[in-house]
C-alpha cells in the first residue's frame, strides 16, 4: 500500500510538473533569440569588465597585504624598543654591579637590537610609500570602473536575455528528464527504506557478534598460555642444544688436528702417485710416439687425439661425480621439504591434530602403524640412500612439540593421519541414519510395533514416488553438449560465487542467511533448476531459489540459503541443481565455535641479572578462536619446578634437584652420570605460591670442565657451589614467580599479557616452568617455561671466547674487548696475559676503570712471529695451527678476576708454483703456445694473487693472471706465449700475493717466423641449425719479397738461416669425422700473392647415431609390451628416478642393457623372451638404407630430441718451399714441422627452431615432371620445436624464376605447425633449382626447390573434322577418337563440347549467323535436338594419360528429328587450360533410311521457324502435288583452255538401322534429257539400286560447247528420284561456267 500510495503521489507530482513545465516553455518561448554577433559582443564585453574587476580586487588584495605587513612591522619597531629599553636598564644595572662580562655580553645585543630596529624602520618607510602608490593606484582603477557603470547595466540586461534563452533550452531538457526522475523516485525511496532496515538489522547483528567475540577472546587467553609455555620449554631445550653445539665445536677443532695430519700424509701419497702417473703417461706417449713413427703417422695429430679422448673420459667421469653429487642433494632437499611440511602442518593445526587424537580408535592406531611399516619397506625397496624413518616418540619428545600429559604412543599416528582423520571425524558425525534401528537401540523382537500415522506414511510414499521419479528423468534425459565454432564446453556449466557456503561460529536458535550468485559459464544459452539438498541437512537448510528460465552465457542468477541450528554441532553437504549440461553442486559446510589458544612464545629469558634486584617480563595468552573460557597459571604438574646445579672444586659433583611427588623430573646430563647426588625436595613458602625452582644447567658444567682443560679454575663458582649447599631444602628462596595475574577469563579473538618475575637471590641458573589450564575440555594445557642467570660477580665479559679466526704470521691482528659492570660504583680493572706469549700479543691499556652500570673497551694486539711455535708451548699446536690463550682481567679493589680466552689458527701465506721453469719449445709468430702451471697455496686461507709486470708477449689466464686461490686449492693457470719475432726468448714471471710476497717463474722459448701466414687464425662460426650451413672466407699470404734480415723481418726458425724467397706451398689437414670443409685445401702461393680459401661448417647428425636410433626405435616396436613396461615402469624413489634418468644420458647400446636389465628385475623370466624377441627381428644397423622410413623417423626424432653442441677444432696447415706435387693429402710436402700454421675453428651447432615435418622431414621439395605453363601447389609443414614464439623471415626468390611463395608463415607459437605453400609454373622445358632460405632468430633453415618443365605433346588419329554421317532419326550412331600422349609428362585432361559451353546462352542472344555473310558466320554449333539433350555426347569427359599411353574417345551421335545440319565443337583440354585438340563434328539425321548430298546448299544451317514449300517441278506442278520437292544445285566451273571438263558428282546412299523393320533395296534415277546433252552435260551412273549400308556415286561432268555464249551461263534442271519405304524426288540444278586459268607463279 505504501509503494502505490508512492507511485501516486510521484505521478500526481509529474502531471503538476509537466503542466508548469509547459506553462514556462509558453513564457519563454516569447523571447525572441539573440543573434550570435550580440553573443560575441556580450561575451567579449564581460571579459572586459571581469577583466577590470579583477584588477580591482587585486589592488584591492595588495593594499590589504601591503597594510598588514605594515602594522607588523610597527608592532616588531615597538618590540624592539621595548627590549632595547630594557637592555640598556640591564647594561646599567651590571655596570654599577662590575661584570664585565655580562656588560660586554649586553652591548653586543643591545648593537644586534639597534640594527634590527633601523631595518624595521627602513622596511616601515619603504612599506608606507609602497602601500601609498597601491592605494592612487586603486583609486585610479574605481574612477575608471565608474565609467563602464551603463555599459555594465546594458550588459546585465543581455545577459538576463540570453541566460533567459539559455533557460528555454533548458527547461525544455529537463522536461524531457523529469517524467523519468519522478518515477525513479518512488523505487528509490523504498530501496531507501528497505536499506535502512537491513542496515538496522546488520548493526544489531555486528553488536552481538562483538558481544560474543569479546566473551570468546577471554575464554581464549586461557587457552594461548598452553602453546606459550611449549614455546618457552622448546626454546630452553634449543639453549641445551647450543651447549652441546659449543662442544661439538671444541671436538671438531681438536678432530681438525687429526684431519690435517691424515689429509698432508694423503696428500703426499697422492703426489707421489701422480708423479708415478706422470712418468708412466711419459713412457707411454713416448712409446705411442715410436709407434706412430713407425707406422708413418701424424705424430702430432694421434698424440693430439688421444689427449682429447683422455680429456672426454675425464669430462665423463666428473660428470658422472656431479650427477651423483646432485641426486644425493635432491634427495636430501627432497626429505628436508617432507619433514617441514609436515611440521608445518603439525605447527598450523594443533587443534585438529588434538581433536583428531581424542577420537582415534584402536583399528585407527592399527592401521597407522601398518602403513607406516608399508611405507619403511617402500622405501627400503626404493634404495634411498640416506636413513629414514617414521617420527617416534624419541623424535616427537626431543622436538619438545608434545604436550606435558599427553599419551606419547599416539602422537605420531595423529600427525600422520590428521588429514585423513578430519574425514573420517566428518563422516562419522554427519553420517547418522534418519530413522534409528536395530543397530542403534535395543528393541524387543516379540513386541509389536504400533501403527504409524497414516498421514505419515503417505507422506513418505510420495516422496519416494517423487525421488523415484527424479531419478528417472535424470537417467533417460539427454543432456546437451555446450558446443560453439571450434571448441565445447568442459567441465561445470555454473559457476557459484562464493564457491562454498560456509556458515562460520554460528549460534544455536539463530537464523543466518547467504546470498549465492549463479553464473553461466558454459559457451550457450543454458538452464538451471534447484534439485534439492543433502538428506542430512533438510532439518536445519532451506533454500529459496526462483528459476530465471534461460540464461545467456555470462548471465548471473541469485539464491537465498537459509541456516537456522538446531544443534551445536559441525554440519557439512551440498546444494544440488540440475542444468541443460547435467547436474552440478555447491558445497556447503556449517561450523560450530571453537576456542583457539596460543601463546607469543614458549621461553622467558630474562638474561643476567645481579643478585637483589628485580625485573618482570609478559607472556601473551591469544585466542584466536570465537569461543572463550577462564584460564588459571599454575605450576607445571608433570615436570619439575625450578632446578639449579653447580660445580664445586672438590673430586665429587654435587647436584641439588627438585623433585616431582610420582618420581617422573628429568635430570640433566651432569646428575644422571654422577652416582654421588643428593635429592632435595622443595616445598612452598607461606604467603607466596612457589611457580619455581632450580635446575642444573650443562652449560656452566661444561665451561667449567673446558676451565678445567686449560687449568684455569674460577673461584667464583666454588664459592656459589658453597654458599648454595648450605641452604637447607626449606630455605631455598623462590626467585622466578608470577605477577598480580594468575587466572581470568580470556574472550573470543582477544589476548592477555600474564607478567612473570625475576627476583635473583642465589648464584647460578635459575629455571622454572608454568602450566596454564583451562575450563574448556577441548583445550589442552599450555606450558611455557623461564630462565634466568643470578651472578655476583660485578663484572663480566659478553664474548668470552675471542675467536680472531685464522691469521697470517707476521701479520698484525685487532680485536676489542668489551668488560661491562653491574657494579654501583667504578672499578680498577687490570689484563694480564699468560707470559709465554708476552712477545706475540698484548692487552691496552694494562690498566684501566670501569664506570658504574657502564662497560669499558681494550684492545687487544696480535702478531704472530715466526717465533710463535717455539714460544707458545702447551698453548700452541704446532701441527693444526690452533692457538689458545688464556687471558685474565683482575679487579684490584675486589681481589677477584675473570677470564677469557682468544682464540685463533695461525697459518703461513706460502704459494707454490709448480712447474718451477716452463719451455714453450718453438712457436710462430702469428700464434700463441699455451702451458699450464700449477699454482698451490699452502694457507688455509683464501688468498689473492696476481701475476704483475708480464711482457707484452705473455699472457695468464684466467681472470689475466688475477684471482683468488682457496684454502690449500691446486689452481691450474695457463700461461701463454705468443712470438713477436724469430728469436730465442728467455724470460721471468712475477706472482704477487695481497700481502705483497712475491714468487718467481722462469720461462724459455724460440721464435718461428713462417713463410705464410693466414689472415684470420682463428674462425668463430654463428649458430648454425642442423643440415644449415655456414661460411667463411680467408686468405693465405706470402709477404716473403725480400730475404735481407737488415731492412724487414724474414720467415726464419729462431736465429737460423732465413727462408728463401720464392713459391711457397700449403696443404690443410682436416680430420675425417669433421663437419668442415676447407677449400682449396692444398695450394701454391708466389711472393707477394695470397690465395683465398673457403672454409665450411655444415652440422649434421651422424650416420651411426641415426641408425643406432633407428634401430632402437625398431626393437622397440618389435617387442611393444616390453616397451611399455620400460617406459611406465614404476619409480620407487627419487634415487631411482634419479638413476634412470642418468641411464638414459649414456650411450644407446648402454641405455639398451641396462633398461633390459630393469625388466629382469621387474619381471623374472622376461629377460629371456626379450632378448629371442629382439635376436629374431632386429636388423643390422649396416641393413637400414637413408632412404627407409625408419632411417626418417629415427633422423627426426634425433633433430627433435638435439640440444645443441659446441666443439673447437684446430686444423694444421703444413708449409713447404717450392710448388706443390701430387693431390690433395697425399702428404708429398718436404717441410720442417716448425713452420705449420694452425686455423682453429669454433664451430656450435644448434637445434633447428622449425622442423619440416611434411615429407619425412627432408628439407627438399621436389615438384617433379610440370607442364609448361601449368601451375602445382605444394603444401610444406613447418612445426616450431623451440620453446618460444618465433618470427619467420623467407629469402627472395627469382622473381622471374617458375617458384612463387604463395602462403608465408609469419609467426609459429611452442608446437604449433604450419602449412607453407609453394607453386611451380614452368616457361621452358628444362630443370628448374632454386633455394628457399627460411629465417628464423640468427639461424636460417635452406629449403631446396627442384622441378622439371616438360612441354606435353600428344597425337590424334582425327583430323580438324569427324563428320558421323547419316543417321535415322532416333537412332544413335558412335565413333571412336584416340589420343597418344607422346611426352614423358602423365597428362590431367577433360573433354568439352561447345553446345554444353556455359557461355552458350549468352551467345545465343545476338544476330543470328544465318542473317549474315557467310565470310562473317563463325557458328559452330548447329542443330540440336528438340529434347534438350545434347545431339553429340563424349566419353570419358576426364581422366590422365599415362606417358606412351593411348585414350580413346567415343563420340555418341542421337539425334531426335531429321536435319542435315547437326554439328558441335569438341576440345580436349590439358590441365584444364591448354587445348590440344579442336574437332568438329558434323551429323546428319533422316526420317527415312535413304539419303542424298552434294551440291552447293540452297538453305541456310538454322532451321527456320516457318514451314515453306520447296519449288515443285514443271511436270509436277500440271497435275496434282503428290508428293515434297527438294532442290539441289551443282556448280560445274571450267577452266579455260582445258581438255579435262568441268565435273561435280551426287551421292545417293542408304542408311543401316536397327529401326528397320525390313530390309528393302534403296532405288534412285536421275532423269538426263536432251536438254542436259544440248548444254553439254553428261551423266555417269543415273540409276541404280542399294542395299542397307551402301552409297552410290552420280557423276555429272560439263564440257563447253561450241555456241556456248559466256554471257549467258547454262542452267539446266533434272529430275532424281529416289525409291525407298517412300519415294522422294529431287529437283537437280546444273549450273555451269567458265573461268580463266590462275597466273603462273615464278
Amino acid at each position: 500500500m505504501g509503494n502505490k500510495d508512492t507511485s501516486e503521489d510521484g505521478g500526481a507530482q509529474s502531471d503538476s510538473s509537466t503542466q508548469s513545465s509547459g506553462h514556462s516553455l509558453g513564457s519563454t518561448g516569447k523571447v525572441q533569440p539573440l543573434k550570435s554577433a550580440d553573443r560575441i559582443r556580450i561575451s567579449a564585453s564581460q571579459r572586459n569588465l571581469q577583466l577590470l574587476d579583477n584588477m580591482v580586487r587585486g589592488k584591492e588584495l595588495a593594499v590589504q597585504e601591503t597594510s598588514d605587513t605594515l602594522g607588523a612591522c610597527r608592532l616588531r619597531s615597538k618590540m624592539l624598543a621595548k627590549q632595547l629599553d630594557h637592555v640598556d636598564m640591564e647594561i646599567q644595572r651590571e655596570e654599577e654591579a662590575g661584570n664585565v662580562a655580562a656588560v660586554s655580553r649586553l652591548q653586543a645585543v643591545s648593537s644586534r637590537l639597534c640594527t634590527e630596529l633601523e631595518k624595521e624602520k627602513e622596511l616601515e618607510l619603504r612599506l608606507a610609500l609602497t602601500l601609498k602608490q597601491n592605494l592612487v593606484e586603486l583609486w585610479h582603477i574605481e574612477t575608471e570602473q565608474g565609467k563602464y557603470d551603463i555599459l555594465r547595466e546594458q550588459l546585465q540586461k543581455d545577459e538576463e536575455e540570453l541566460q533567459m534563452q539559455y533557460q528555454e533550452e533548458r527547461e525544455v531538457r529537463i522536461w524531457k528528464e523529469k517524467i523519468t526522475a519522478l518515477q525513479a523516485e518512488g523505487t528509490r525511496r523504498t530501496r531507501e527504506k528497505r536499506e535502512e532496515k537491513a542496515q538496522r538489522e546488520c548493526e544489531e547483528r555486528n553488536k552481538k557478534l562483538l558481544e560474543d567475540a569479546k566473551r570468546s577472546h577471554e575464554k581464549a587467553v586461557c587457552f594461548l598460555k598452553q602453546s606459550m609455555a611449549r614455546i618457552h620449554e622448546k626454546n630452553a631445550k634449543e639453549e641445551v642444544k647450543a651447549q652441546e653445539h659449543m662442544e661439538r665445536r671444541i671436538q671438531a677443532v681438536l678432530s681438525l688436528k687429526t684431519s690435517i695430519t691424515s689429509n698432508r700424509e694423503r696428500l703426499q701419497t697422492l703426489q707421489i702417485l701422480n708423479k708415478a702417473k706422470a712418468l708412466e703417461a711419459q713412457k707411454e706417449e713416448m712409446k705411442m710416439r715410436e709407434a706412430i713413427l713407425a707406422k708413418g703417422g701424424n705424430v702430432i695429430r694421434e698424440i693430439f687425439l688421444h689427449k682429447r679422448q683422455q680429456e672426454l673420459e675425464k669430462k665423463k667421469e666428473a660428470f658422472r661425480e656431479l650427477q651423483k653429487s646432485r641426486k644425493m642433494e635432491i634427495v636430501s632437499r627432497i626429505l628436508q621439504e617432507r619433514t617441514s611440511i609436515h611440521k608445518q602442518r603439525k605447527s598450523q593445526s594443533p587443534t585438529k591434530a588434538i581433536k583428531a587424537r581424542c577420537k582415534l580408535k584402536g583399528p585407527l592406531l592399527k592401521s597407522g602403524e601398518a602403513w607406516q611399516s608399508e611405507e619403511t619397506c617402500k622405501l627400503a625397496d626404493g634404495e634411498i640412500s640416506q636413513p629414514w624413518r617414521s617420527p617416534s616418540v624419541c623424535s616427537l619428545a626431543g622436538e619438545g612439540t608434545a604436550p606435558q600429559g599427553e599419551n606419547s604412543e599416539n602422537r605420531p599416528q595423529d600427525v600422520l593421519w590428521e588429514s585423513d582423520d578430519e574425514d573420517t571425524e566428518r563422516d562419522k558425525t554427519l553420517l547418522v541414519p534418519e530413522f534409528p534401528g536395530l543397530w542403534s537401540q535395543e528393541f524387543d523382537l516379540h513386541k509389536v510395533p504400533k501403527a504409524e500415522d497414516p498421514t505419515l506414511l503417505a507422506i513418505r510414499a510420495m516422496r519416494k514416488q517423487i525421488a523415484e521419479k527424479k531419478m528417472e528423468e535424470l537417467q533417460t534425459r539427454i543432456l546437451h553438449k555446450q558446443t560453439v565454432p571450434g571448441q565445447e564446453h568442459k567441465g561445470c556449466a555454473f559457476h557459484s560465487k562464493p564457491s562454498c557456503i560456509h556458515f562460520k561460529d554460528f549460534d544455536v536458535g539463530q537464523i543466518y542467511k547467504k546470498k549465492i550468485v549463479l553464473t553461466n559459464a558454459s559457451h550457450t544459452v543454458n538452464y538451471c533448476r534447484l534439485v534439492g539438498i543433502s538428506e542430512w541437512l533438510k532439518d536445519f537448510i532451506s533454500v529459496h531459489f526462483d528459476p530465471p528460465g534461460k540464461m545467456s552465457s555470462g548471465m548471473s542468477c541469485e539464491f537465498l540459503v537459509t541456516f537456522k541450528p538446531m544443534i551445536n554441532k559441525g554440519l557439512e553437504g551440498e546444494v544440488m541443481f540440475m542444468a541443460q549440461t547435467g547436474s552440478f553442486s555447491v558445497p556447503l559446510k556449517c561450523t560450530v565455535k571453537t576456542c583457539i589458544l596460543a601463546l607469543d612464545k614458549e621461553l622467558i629469558d630474562f638474561g643476567s641479572l645481579v643478585v637483589g634486584d628485580t625485573i618482570s617480563r609478559t607472556i601473551s595468552l591469544t585466542n584466536s578462536g570465537a569461543l572463550g573460557t577462564t584460564f588459571k597459571v599454575q605450576t607445571s604438574a608433570g615436570a619439575t619446578s625450578t632446578l639449579r646445579a653447580t660445580v664445586k672444586a672438590a673430586p665429587a659433583i654435587v647436584v641439588t634437584e627438585h623433585c616431582d611427588p610420582e618420581g617422573e623430573g628429568s635430570m640433566s646430563p651432569v646428575a644422571a652420570g654422577n652416582p654421588n647426588k643428593e635429592q632435595i625436595c622443595a616445598e612452598p613458602s607461606e604467603g607466596m605460591t612457589p611457580c619455581a625452582a632450580q635446575e642444573p644447567e650443562s652449560s656452566s658444567s661444561m665451561e667449567q670442565l673446558l676451565q678445567g682443560k686449560l687449568n684455569t679454575r674460577s673461584d667464583q663458582d666454588t664459592d656459589n657451589a658453597d654458599n648454595l649447599l648450605d641452604f637447607s631444602p626449606e630455605e631455598i628462596p623462590v626467585e622466578i614467580m608470577l605477577g598480580k595475574v594468575t587466572e581470568g577469563e580470556i574472550g573470543p579473538f582477544s589476548s592477555v599479557k600474564i607478567p612473570v618475575l625475576f627476583v635473583p637471590a642465589i648464584p647460578g641458573d635459575v629455571r622454572a616452568v608454568f602450566e596454564i589450564v583451562f575450563d574448556n575440555p577441548d583445550c589442552k594445557p599450555l606450558s611455557f617455561s623461564a630462565i634466568g642467570v643470578s651472578v655476583d660477580v660485578p663484572i663480566w665479559v659478553p664474548q668470552p671466547n675471542i675467536d680472531l679466526r685464522i691469521c697470517l704470521y707476521e701479520r698484525l691482528y685487532q680485536d676489542s674487548v668489551e668488560v661491562r659492570s653491574r657494579a654501583t660504583t667504578s672499578l680498577r680493572l687490570k689484563f694480564e696475559v699468560c707470559r709465554e706469549l708476552s712477545k706475540h700479543m698484548e692487552l691496552l691499556p694494562k690498566t684501566g676503570y670501569i664506570q658504574a652500570q657502564s662497560s669499558f673497551s681494550a684492545q687487544l694486539k696480535f702478531l704472530p712471529r715466526q717465533s710463535l711455535p717455539e714460544d707458545a708451548g702447551i698453548y700452541f699446536n704446532a701441527e693444526t695451527g690452533i692457538l689458545e690463550v688464556p687471558v685474565t682481567i683482575l679487579i684490584v679493589d675486589k681481589a677477584k678476576k675473570v677470564n677469557f680466552t682468544v682464540h685463533a689458527i695461525v697459518t703461513t701465506s706460502d704459494l707454490e708454483i709448480s712447474p718451477a721453469q716452463i719451455n714453450f719449445g718453438y712457436c710462430t709468430i702469428y700464434e700463441a703456445v699455451q702451458a699450464n702451471v700449477i699454482l698451490t697455496n699452502k694457507s688455509i686461507l683464501p688468498q689473492e694473487f696476481g701475476f704483475v709486470g708480464l711482457p707484452e708477449f705473455v699472457e695468464v689466464q684466467p681472470n689475466d693472471g688475477f684471482g683468488t686461490i682457496l684454502p690449500l686449492e691446486s689452481l691450474t693457470l695457463d700461461i701463454i706465449f705468443k712470438a713477436t719475432k724469430a728469436k730465442e726468448y728467455s724470460f721471468e714471471l712475477t706472482c704477487r700475493t695481497e700481502i705483497n710476497r712475491q714468487f718467481k717463474l722462469s720461462c724459455k722459448a724460440v721464435g718461428v717466423h713462417p713463410p705464410l701466414e693466414l689472415s684470420h687464425s682463428l674462425v668463430q662460426f654463428a649458430a648454425t641449425a642442423l643440415n644449415s650451413v655456414s661460411s667463411a672466407t680467408l686468405d693465405v699470404l706470402n709477404s716473403h719479397v725480400d730475404g735481407n734480415p737488415l731492412t724487414h723481418p724474414v720467415p726464419r726458425i729462431g736465429t737460423g738461416d732465413p727462408v728463401p724467397v720464392g713459391p711457397t706451398s700449403f696443404e690443410f689437414h682436416v680430420p675425417q669425422d669433421c663437419p668442415v670443409t676447407i677449400t682449396p685445401s692444398v695450394g701454391t702461393v708466389l711472393p707477394g700473392q695470397k690465395s683465398s680459401i673457403r672454409v665450411s661448417f655444415s652440422p649434421a647428425l651422424s650416420d651411426q647415431q641415426i641408425r643406432e636410433e633407428a634401430l632402437r626405435r625398431l626393437s622397440t616396436a618389435a617387442v611393444p609390451e616390453a616397451g611399455e613396461q620400460i617406459s611406465s615402469a614404476p619409480l620407487l624413489s627419487p634415487m631411482g628416478k634419479n638413476k634412470k634418468d642418468s641411464k638414459v644420458r649414456n650411450s644407446s647400446k648402454r641405455e639398451r642393457k641396462k633398461s633390459s636389465a630393469s625388466i629382469t628385475r621387474g619381471r623374472a623370466g622376461s629377460r629371456k623372451s626379450l632378448d629371442s624377441v629382439k635376436s629374431s627381428k632386429e636388423p643390422k644397423p649396416e641393413e637400414l638404407k637413408p632412404d627407409s622410413d625408419a632411417y626418417r623417423a629415427a633422423q627426426a626424432s634425433l633433430m627433435r630430441s638435439f640440444r645443441g653442441s659446441f666443439n673447437k677444432y684446430i686444423i694444421p696447415c703444413s708449409v713447404a718451399s717450392g710448388h706443390a706435387t701430387g693431390e690433395e693429402g697425399s702428404g708429398n710436402f718436404t717441410c720442417s714441422p716448425h713452420n705449420t700454421l694452425y686455423l682453429e675453428l669454433h664451430c656450435p651447432a644448434v637445434p633447428p627452431p622449425v622442423l619440416i615435418t611434411s615429407d619425412s622431414g627432408i628439407n627438399a621439395a621436389n615438384f617433379g615432371d610440370v607442364s609448361v605453363g601449368h601451375r602445382i601447389m605444394k603444401r610444406i609443414t613447418i612445426e616450431n620445436i623451440s620453446p618460444g614464439k618465433l618470427g619467420l623471415g623467407f629469402s627472395v626468390l627469382n622473381p622471374n624464376g617458375p617458384f612463387l611463395l604463395v602462403r608465408a608463415v609469419g609467426t609459429l607459437e611452442p608446437g604449433e605447425n604450419k602449412p607453407l605453400i609453394i607453386s611451380f609454373c614452368p616457361s621452358e622445358d628444362k630443370w628448374f633449382l632454386e633455394t628457399l632460405d627460411i629465417q628464423v632468430a640468427k639461424t636460417k633453415l635452406s629449403l631446396c626447390l627442384s622441378g622439371h618443365g616438360v612441354v606435353p605433346s600428344t597425337e590424334c588419329s582425327v583430323g580438324e573434322v569427324l563428320d558421323m554421317g547419316y543417321v535415322m532419326a532416333g537412332d544413335t550412331g558412335t565413333a571412336t577418337v584416340q589420343i597418344k600422349n607422346t611426352s614423358s609428362l602423365a597428362l590431367l585432361f577433360s573433354a568439352q563440347l561447345e553446345s554444353l559451353s556455359p557461355t552458350r546462352d549468352r551467345d545465343r542472344q545476338k544476330i543470328p549467323s544465318f542473317l549474315t555473310s557467310s565470310l562473317q558466320r563463325t557458328e559452330i554449333v548447329g542443330t540440336q535436338n528438340y529434347s534438350g539433350f545434347s545431339v553429340f555426347s563424349v566419353s570419358p569427359t576426364e581422366g590422365k594419360i599415362e606417358p606412351g599411353k593411348s585414350q580413346d574417345f567415343v563420340v555418341t551421335f542421337s539425334p531426335d528429328h531429321e536435319s542435315l545440319y547437326y554439328s558441335d565443337h569438341l576440345k580436349v583440354l590439358l590441365f584444364g587450360k591448354h587445348t590440344a585438340h579442336e574437332i568438329q563434328l558434323k551429323g546428319a539425321a533422316r526420317n527415312h533410311p535413304m539419303f542424298v548430298e552434294g551440291g552447293v546448299p540452297l538453305d541456310v544451317p538454322v532451321e527456320s521457324l516457318a514451314v515453306t514449300a520447296p519449288v515443285a517441278p514443271r511436270e509436277a506442278l500440271e497435275g496434282e502435288p503428290q508428293e515434297v520437292v527438294r532442290s539441289l544445285l551443282l556448280l560445274l566451273e571450267y577452266v579455260e583452255g582445258s581438255v579435262e571438263p568441268a565435273r561435280a558428282e551426287i551421292i545417293v546412299g542408304a542408311m543401316q538401322s536397327p529401326l528397320l523393320a525390313a530390309k528393302k533395296a534403296v532405288e534412285f534415277s536421275l532423269d538426263s534429257g536432251a536438254e542436259l546433252q544440248r548444254a553439254g552435260f553428261a551423266l555417269d551412273g543415273p540409276r541404280g539400286a542399294l542395299e542397307r549400308g551402301q552409297q552410290q556415286r552420280i557423276g555429272v561432268s560439263w564440257l563447253p560447247p561450241a555456241d556456248l555464249q559466256s554471257s549467258e551461263p547454262p542452267l539446266v534442271s533434272a529430275l532424281l528420284t529416289v525409291k525407298g519405304d517412300i519415294t522422294e524426288s529431287y529437283r537437280v540444278l546444273l549450273m555451269a561456267r567458265v573461268v580463266s586459268a590462275p597466273a603462273p607463279t615464278a
